[in-house]
């Protein structure tokens, strides 16, 4: 997907830092322009702070998008993930799993979830950084109960997997 709007912001990297944001939050881009995370809506203040720019960055970044039929339908329907529990996981009782991965490399989420799977264990979220996005991606499972730190041989015999983190 990056690689489909990237080149529109390339020329100012102010608009390419808005527009990242953006890509990562999950914010969508309105009709009438104003920016919304879900149903609520984000000030261009608040945008050009998380994305350390002046607020006319978002602005001009936001006429862009709005002035292409591509950008428009693109990032007018985005939508945030929900609620990532890794952070809390352990406040919780859960467990996480954080695989590194080569990207492009096929089948790890199969396999990881394969491993977790015969141990009995449920998956209660799974989330997979987008390779376009991000330098490191990584897949985080977040499991009902936390699993047995001698799995970290079987995941490092996955394909493409580089790092295992259990916690």
């Amino acid at each position: 997907m990056w690689d489909r709007i990237k080149h529109k912001f390339e020329k100012f990297p102010a608009r390419m830092g808005v527009a990242g944001k953006i890509v990562e939050l999950g914010l969508r881009v309105g009709e009438k322009g104003k920016i919304y995370c879900g149903d609520v809506e984000i000030s261009d203040v608040a945008l050009a702070r998380a994305a350390g720019v002046d607020r006319r960055a978002v602005r001009s970044t936001v006429d862009v998008i709005l002035s292409d039929e591509d950008l428009k339908s693109i990032f007018g329907n985005l939508w945030p993930a929900g609620a990532f529990l890794k952070n809390v996981a352990g406040d919780l009782g859960f467990g996480v799993v954080e695989i590194e991965a080569e990207a492009g490399s096929p089948g790890i989420v199969a396999h990881a979830t394969y491993l977790i799977s015969q141990e009995k264990i449920s998956i209660r979220q799974a989330h997979a950084g987008d390779p376009e996005l991000e330098e490191h991606p990584r897949l985080t499972i977040i499991t009902e109960k936390p699993v047995k730190g001698e799995l970290i041989n079987q995941f490092l015999k996955i394909p493409g997997v580089k790092r295992v983190s259990i916690y």
